[in-house]
């Protein structure tokens, strides 16, 4: 890595689209620190990275650590002086269930993964993206987050509260460098896909890949939208 490679972190990187948008951000020499709770999925994706000829950082977290996700921010800082770019992509489906029979530590769970876990983001890397030349954060939203659908209380209202806040943010740095934006992947056959619909057939749906470029374009220092909701276009493969 040299000192002036841009660095990114991207959340939820051991599978999936975090894996592949930490993948194609490191193809367009972007240094990625990458995380997930499973380590030997971390080593997989690095090794997809380096024989490329790209650069990661591992690290292990588990985003409901809210005491370690707290130095995030300043250890990024120690290590690399800057942080460029911030992909939150990590989410957790919790149980589809009736609204009334959601368990206290499962919603403690969904609430801490997609929601808590952005503010946390925000708090402690916002400064840093906010002096870099072209900071960037990107989040992943979903559908449900605007359209309440039976069972998905505690998923579609995580998502909803982590897309409002990230909206948010986005109005107070309107008028600074950074760009925040949202991103929709739509249909995309990855693990929490397949366990919310275990019979669909997954090759009919979009890859991780297939979304990738459009999330690292987000990430890019020539993007300008700000404040918007980026939706995939290809949810089906032919």
């Amino acid at each position: 890595m040299t000192d002036l490679a841009r660095v990114a972190l991207v959340t939820g990187a051991s599978r999936g689209i975090g894996a592949a948008v930490a993948i194609e951000l490191a193809r367009r020499g972007v240094h990625v620190v990458i995380t997930a709770r499973t380590q030997g999925g971390l080593e997989e994706v690095d090794d997809i990275i380096r024989q490329a000829g790209g650069t990661a950082t591992l690290l292990p977290l588990d985003l409901r650590d809210e005491a370690t996700l707290d130095t995030l921010g300043p250890s990024l800082f120690e290590r690399f002086r800057r942080l460029d770019v911030l992909v939150c992509n990590a989410a957790t489906l919790g149980r589809l269930t009736p609204a009334s029979h959601i368990l206290p530590n499962d919603w403690a769970e969904v609430v801490a993964v997609n929601l808590a876990a952005s503010w946390r983001l925000i708090r402690g890397c916002g400064p840093l993206l906010a002096v870099a030349p072209a900071g960037r954060a990107v989040f992943l939203t979903d559908e449900m987050a605007t359209r309440p659908v039976a069972y998905w209380g505690a998923y579609g209202a995580t998502k909803a509260g982590m897309q409002h806040l990230a909206l948010c943010w986005a109005a107070e740095t309107r008028t600074s460098n950074l760009r925040v934006n949202l991103f929709n992947p739509g249909i995309v056959g990855t693990r929490l896909r397949a366990e919310a619909m275990p019979g669909e057939v997954r090759e009919r749906l979009a890859r991780p890949e297939d979304v990738a470029g459009e999330i690292a374009d987000l990430c890019g220092v020539e993007e300008t939208r700000h404040g918007e909701i980026v939706g995939a276009m290809a949810h089906v493969r032919a």
